[in-house]
């Protein structure tokens, strides 16, 4: 024992946390899962350890700070683009038009087969038409298919016409053009856009309100859920505003008061008096039943009734109100979403250092999850978001929110299984301070590639890198591989430790081989998303 006490021995890394703080240093996944590949031309069965993919860095560092890497590429190389990419969509294959023609003969034979009552013949062509479905997948078919039943009733259009409490907003015609105006001297400046939601209440430094009892915490929560709509139907006005189809890649973040914001990269650029009138003229109407009063809590709960297949009332009975049947009576909109008066923008250069700069702030909070980027050391602070987590619990996000079923409204697709006023989803989860969407937005046409293009461009880098040193890495064919997930209970799945000094052996030996490659490369190339000062 060498004369240790046990509260020293206890003291003592474990093997396992050495093991993880190794694997962060050398950039390998410290929580990977078990997959098992099978080799059919050799049978043989190996267990490979995959990376997690966590964009949490209190999660996975390693897999958090690639995922922000990847996305600081991304907003690099599309921000300043100065050529119209091309999405020009090939034309259709004589391979593709025959087996499209095929899939309607059998839509029109499952349909004959329905109304005739041969439910046997119908499941037959059903299955038949998901097959064509798939070859036509592969044949590079994109865009959704028609579905082989017949349209159902549309649902409920509503008015467009705009609110009169909203100003009035000029459109144009889109182009179809992506790319900013080009100023005198070749400059071709590009935006950066930040905009916040109104004021529930004045709150202090820390974020609190001033009054709780005064601060809305209802509108809080409904514009929370609805931001990433609001967001939409933003970028919807912006582009009918200017002409033409601009593009970006957003970052949503909380503020101090949990209240969410969007920070954005735009191509090209846009007078600020316009950003102003677009954000002061943009609204999202929810039209949604109303839900303002709860008729349901505690142990006073709907239960299912098999027979009806609904949920009832508990005392008398009567079948809710069904989704269908509440919107249709739906004469004005539940919640208004609107953005507030706060509303920055800047013009940004390409290449300059400024552009890196913001770049690092848009990714900034990337690799921490909202809840973690609100502040909650003070009791103030934990009782605000016990306020707005408690709001949340009660606010549906969704047509299919089982929360509904407070409100006397059967939500599309209630089943058995319903539990009334408990949902899964993320708007309700303290974590994501009812942001039920993604972190990060990005248009279709901002770079022309999605995160796996960008992931194989680091990949093609490296290897022509290699290459170039004489290390040749031939790409494996893994046509033959067929990858499984683990039987719970496999008595051959190595243990998480044997795993992870694997992985750290095979990435100091990638490391090595790369590091020599640069060195009879020279100088390596800056590859920071962030321009390094002179």
């Amino acid at each position: 024992m060498n004369g240790e006490t046990c509260a020293e021995r206890m003291r003592q890394p474990i093997a396992l946390d050495v093991a993880k703080a190794a694997a962060e240093k050398y950039g390998v996944c410290v929580r990977p899962f078990t997959m098992e590949v099978e080799d059919r031309t050799t049978y043989e069965v190996r267990y490979v350890a995959v990376p997690c993919g966590s964009t949490v860095e209190s999660a996975c560092a390693p897999c958090a700070r690639k995922a922000k890497a990847l996305r600081m590429a991304q907003c690099r190389e599309g921000w300043h683009l100065t050529e119209e990419p091309d999405f020009t969509p090939g034309p259709p294959t004589q391979d593709q038009t025959e087996l499209l023609t095929f899939r309607a003969d059998l839509v029109k034979a499952y349909r004959d087969a329905v109304e005739q009552g041969e439910a046997g013949h119908a499941d037959e062509l059903r299955d038949e038409i998901h097959s064509v479905d798939a070859e036509l997948r592969q044949l590079g078919v994109r865009g959704r298919l028609p579905s082989p039943d017949a349209p159902r009733k549309r649902p409920v259009k509503r008015s467009t016409k705009r609110r009169q409490d909203a100003p009035d907003l000029p459109r144009r015609r889109v182009e179809k053009r992506t790319v900013g105006r080009e100023y005198a001297g070749g400059f071709r400046p590009s935006m950066f856009v930040t905009l916040t939601l109104d004021t529930y209440g004045k709150v202090r430094d820390d974020g609190t309100p001033v009054d709780p009892d005064t601060y809305d915490y209802r509108r809080a929560a409904r514009d929370a859920v609805h931001f990433a709509s609001l967001v939409d139907r933003w970028w919807q006005n912006l582009r009918r505003v200017v002409g033409w189809d601009v593009q970006y890649f957003a970052t949503v973040e909380p503020q101090r008061r949990a209240a969410p914001h969007l920070h954005a990269a735009v191509r090209g650029s846009i007078p600020h008096e316009t950003i102003r009138l677009v954000t002061a003229a943009t609204y999202h109407q929810v039209w949604w039943p109303n839900h303002d009063q709860r008729l349901y809590s505690g142990d006073h709960l709907p239960v299912w009734d098999a027979r009806a297949e609904a949920f009832v009332d508990p005392d008398t009975h009567q079948p809710l109100t069904a989704w269908a049947d509440g919107v249709a009576a739906v004469e004005e909109p539940a919640h208004v979403v609107r953005f507030g008066r706060q509303v920055h923008s800047k013009g940004i250069l390409g290449g300059s250092e400024e552009a890196g700069r913001h770049i690092g702030y848009l990714t900034k909070y990337l690799t921490k999850s909202i809840g973690e980027v609100v502040e909650q050391t003070t009791e103030r602070q934990r009782q605000h978001a016990d306020r707005l987590a408690d709001e949340l619990a009660v606010t549906p996000c969704s047509d299919r929110c089982p929360v509904w079923l407070l409100y006397g409204v059967q939500p599309r697709g209630a089943s058995s299984r319903t539990t009334p006023g408990h949902c899964k989803g993320r708007a309700h989860r303290r974590t994501t301070l009812g942001l039920p969407g993604r972190r990060v937005l990005v248009s279709r046409k901002w770079s022309g590639k999605i995160l796996a293009d960008h992931r194989a461009d680091r990949k093609r880098f490296v290897l022509e890198a290699l290459k170039a040193a004489g290390i040749e890495k031939p790409e494996r064919d893994t046509s033959q591989l067929v990858w499984h997930k683990v039987r719970p209970g496999d008595p051959n799945v190595p243990p998480r430790a044997h795993q992870l000094m694997h992985a750290i052996a095979e990435r100091t030996r990638w490391k090595a081989e790369y590091d020599r490659a640069m060195l009879a490369a020279g100088d390596p190339p800056d590859l920071s998303a962030v321009p390094q000062a002179a």
